[in-house]
């Protein structure tokens, strides 16, 4: 067998496979991306952080002393658009704001003639009091001839809810008539009350302007409703209520212990032998007064007689009479009720104190300006230089005015003095037997003669007790 000689075959050509990246080296550069992203990323991140920062460093640290405060900066233009301030943590620790002002509620605590038409207008002339002159009168007038304590739980309910703003209470005394409803000016006083005599409810006063208002423009005011009046009570922070027709200071108890109303009572005492030349002088306007004070005398207790009518100075020829013999008898039962009011005020209840103080009229117009700073301390009230000025002026009058209701200025050492001249030594001897116990507690002192009466350089003044 012959094998032949085969050239051995060439080996087949090369082949260039283009295959897929390897894996591990894809995953290699994806992986290198993202890093790169993230990178980036928290460098940006580091970099607003930064910002911030800075920028809460520069807000952080004071004003420049070449940049005006804030609450010295011009405002802006109407035209220019406001930009709300930039907020940050420090409102956070801003103080609270102060919790709402509490309602200042006073009862003038006094009898007729004693100086209170003038010590209310300390009142009535502050621009941020609203003043109510004799409330209770509409009381009086409804249920005459009712005598005067039974009168007292009537006027405590008309009281507490004045106190409250509700004026509506006024309806249940009209005595206008069925079907007419009471208006601002048919409230008793409402002719020189500030407050309805000034916008917004008429335009004839500013209540911010301290000075008597003529009765006479007031009458002219358009009458508004009641409700209006009650919105305008509202606005106040401080209510002062004057009367003279409440008796015993226990009558206001329930009134001074409501923690709702926390009210303050200031007592305005006056020498009673002044009181009660005063009510003579002015016999024929308190006639009603006198009769529903006199009708509650009590008859367990033994009184010392009237005056005889037939005294010179009960004279019906002098214009006396009968309105003299009230008008005197009245004190008997003014003085029992203050001397047991003053009894109270001497050893205070829980209820009392702190919320009472005795105001006298002498002090007060001897010395107006230190007692007006006193009187407004006990309620929280500021005195203003007008306020002063109006004190001052109101007690350096000229003469004691003859004219019994109307406030006007006058001599403070006239108006202290004046029944040292105008009662007979046998009235004066009659009221310090009515009334020597308020007068022992108040510090007015007694006379022993007609010589003594008349003696003006002594004075019957020493330090109360209260």
């Amino acid at each position: 067998m012959s094998h032949s000689w085969r050239r051995p075959a060439a080996p087949a050509p090369a082949v260039l496979l283009l295959l897929p990246w390897p894996p591990a080296r894809l995953s290699m550069k994806v992986f290198r991306r993202k890093a790169l992203v993230l990178c980036l990323g928290y460098g940006l991140l580091l970099l607003l952080t930064m910002l911030n920062l800075l920028d809460y460093k520069w807000h952080k640290e004071p004003q420049q002393c070449n940049e005006p405060p804030p609450a010295r900066r011009a405002p802006s233009s109407p035209q220019q658009p406001h930009f709300q301030p930039r907020s940050d943590i420090r409102s956070l620790y801003r103080p609270p704001a102060p919790p709402p002002r509490q309602r200042q509620l006073v009862y003038v605590f006094t009898t007729w003639r004693s100086g209170s038409s003038f010590f209310g207008e300390l009142f009535n002339q502050n621009p941020e009091v609203f003043f109510l002159y004799e409330p209770v009168w509409h009381v009086w007038q409804k249920l005459y001839p009712g005598d005067a304590v039974s009168l007292q739980g009537a006027a405590r309910d008309m009281l507490s809810s004045l106190y409250r703003c509700d004026l509506a209470v006024f309806q249940l005394y009209n005595t206008a008539g069925a079907g007419k409803n009471l208006t601002t000016l048919g409230i008793f006083g409402a002719a020189t009350n500030k407050v309805i005599c000034s916008s917004p409810l008429c335009p004839a006063y500013r209540k911010e302007v301290v000075g008597m208002v003529d009765d006479k423009i007031c009458k002219r005011c358009p009458p508004q409703r009641l409700s209006l009046l009650q919105d305008e009570c509202h606005k106040y922070h401080t209510l002062v209520i004057k009367g003279v027709r409440v008796f015993d200071l226990a009558v206001l108890a329930p009134l001074m212990q409501d923690p709702a109303l926390q009210l303050k009572v200031i007592h305005l005492v006056r020498d009673p032998r002044a009181v009660a030349s005063s009510r003579i002088k002015s016999r024929h306007g308190l006639i009603r007064e006198s009769l529903q004070v006199v009708r509650s005398r009590d008859p367990r207790i033994h009184r010392m007689p009237l005056l005889d009518a037939s005294h010179k100075l009960n004279s019906k020829k002098e214009g006396g009479g009968g309105s003299d013999y009230h008008a005197l008898g009245a004190m008997e039962v003014i003085c029992s009720s203050m001397a047991k009011t003053l009894q109270t005020a001497l050893r205070p209840p829980d209820w009392l104190k702190n919320n009472y103080l005795v105001v006298r009229y002498e002090d007060l117009v001897v010395d107006p300006i230190k007692t007006v700073r006193q009187v407004y301390g006990f309620v929280n009230l500021v005195v203003s230089p007008e306020m002063e000025k109006f004190a001052l002026n109101m007690t350096s009058g000229p003469g004691y005015s003859s004219k019994p209701f109307v406030v006007s200025a006058r001599n403070a050492t006239q108006a202290v003095s004046a029944w040292r001249t105008a009662l007979s030594f046998q009235q004066i001897k009659q009221i310090e037997d009515y009334c020597h116990q308020p007068m022992a507690v108040l510090g007015y002192e007694r006379v022993n003669s007609p010589e003594e009466v008349k003696d003006l350089s002594k004075t019957l003044l020493r330090k109360p007790r209260l």
